[in-house]
């Protein structure tokens, strides 16, 4: 009777703290609160940061991020809001995604922080701050079409970005193949895949084709790019240069709609605008552009660039609207940078089909038009695309290596990009340097 009333007791005991965990945290484990798919972006200004996780349920908790420049010392806290976000699939499968904005950051300062709440913390991660101004020199990496499966270059990238070798990430387009997959469990598994990477520099991203479904919204959810567009179009400024990212699956999801073509198209003109008034350009003349579909490519796989009249290229319809070709060769676009053919391409300067060298010994120095450059082949399930066998007269290298980019953003006169071979163990298979003494464009002026 004494070991059955123990029982009792024990149970009870048992029962009531359940019932208090469960209406504390909603959860049914640690591991539904506990910080995951840690990563870092910059925020409208580049001197702040963005830490966004996901939790598997509510915490009830104010969202925190603990940080300072003392490992052992932690003494300043940011608070930020989570969102309930519920996948389109059937099992309409629930996360929480966490998003804190680190303000007043000084600047080339090495931070250590951790993410969370006080019912679980993430394990402590850091991060070098850029420095505020436009003379230094920005170190990225640049790729799309990274899936969860076959990720090759991954390893590498991780290694490299906890190695200090870059200040940030370009992903253009195409996550995890795809996002959705498994009611948003395989974009729970990539975004941890990327974590080694993410978790320490910000990893800015374009939105690709493979984000498509439910309207993009596994990509509108998870990642935290500037601006009021749910990171489908945006920019800022990273050193001597100005930044933009597009969404290209305007032009080829139409069921979405129409008007997001014409407010982009609308979107990019102003900015374009803006970032050639004479006091912008002056103080950073290199304008990089970020897009998934590229408008030139010379492989086999019937892609719209492999087409004459791609449609980010020439625009819609027989009246050519809303086209960026001419509006990047207008504003003085310096380099464009695509992914989604799974490879790597460098075109020389090009605009309407006709090469534009600066000159025939030194096509790069003083380019008359954009330089283009795809790459696409980070690794992913549907592996490597092959070219057409003649080399275009508009394209000067390609190579269907898995591998990806490094770009130097060295000054206000020169620039930098290469080509990693993960293939070939690191090696750098293309090397070329963009170099300016002025400002092409309408308002063309010196440096």
């Amino acid at each position: 009777m004494q070991n059955l009333v123990k029982m009792l007791v024990l149970s009870s005991m048992f029962l009531s703290f359940s019932f208090y965990w469960s209406a504390l945290v909603g959860a049914t484990s640690i591991y539904d609160v506990q910080p995951q798919q840690i990563h870092l972006s910059f925020s409208d200004n580049a001197r702040d940061l963005v830490v966004t996780w996901s939790t598997m349920n509510s915490t009830n908790e104010a969202s925190l991020v603990e940080y300072g420049i003392v490992e052992s010392n932690l003494t300043q806290v940011a608070t930020g809001v989570a969102k309930e976000f519920i996948d389109g699939g059937l099992a309409k499968r629930v996360q929480f995604i966490h998003r804190v904005k680190l303000k007043g950051l000084l600047p080339k300062q090495k931070y250590f922080y951790r993410c969370g709440s006080w019912l679980g913390w993430s394990s402590l991660y850091n991060f070098l701050t850029i420095d505020s101004s436009a003379d230094w020199s920005p170190r990225l990496a640049v790729y799309g079409d990274l899936g969860s499966e076959n990720p090759q270059s991954l390893s590498r990238l991780q290694k490299e970005a906890q190695e200090g070798l870059y200040d940030a990430v370009f992903h253009v387009g195409d996550f995890g193949y795809d996002l959705y997959e498994e009611d948003g469990q395989l974009g729970d598994r990539f975004m941890r895949q990327i974590e080694p990477i993410a978790a320490y520099l910000p990893y800015m991203t374009s939105v690709g084709n493979h984000e498509e479904k439910y309207n993009f919204s596994h990509y509108k959810a998870r990642f935290s790019m500037p601006g009021n567009e749910n990171g489908l179009m945006y920019s800022f400024n990273l050193g001597p240069a100005h930044i933009i990212s597009i969404s290209t699956e305007f032009y080829y999801f139409i069921n979405y709609g129409f008007k997001q073509i014409a407010l982009q198209y609308d979107w990019l003109t102003r900015d374009l605008e803006e970032a050639n008034a004479p006091e912008n350009r002056t103080v950073r003349p290199w304008i990089i552009t970020m897009g998934h579909r590229p408008m030139y490519c010379s492989n086999t796989d019937q892609d719209d660039c492999t087409k004459k009249d791609t449609l980010t290229r020439v625009g819609l319809s027989l009246f050519h609207w809303f086209a960026l070709e001419p509006l990047f060769y207008k504003h003085g676009v310096d380099l464009a940078l695509w992914a989604h053919e799974h490879s790597y391409e460098r075109l020389w300067p090009l605009y309407n089909r006709t090469v534009m060298n600066g000159s025939l010994e030194h096509p790069y120095t003083n380019p008359k038009a954009p330089v283009h450059v795809t790459t696409g082949s980070a690794g992913c399930r549907e592996e490597r695309d092959e070219f057409i066998q003649k080399l275009p007269y508009w394209s000067a290298f390609r190579s269907n290596d898995y591998g990806y980019s490094r770009l130097l953003i060295a000054n206000k006169t020169h620039l930098h990009l290469e080509q990693v071979s993960d293939d070939q163990n690191g090696r750098v298979v293309d090397d070329f340097w963009i170099t300016k003494d002025h400002v092409r464009g309408y308002l063309d002026h010196e440096l």
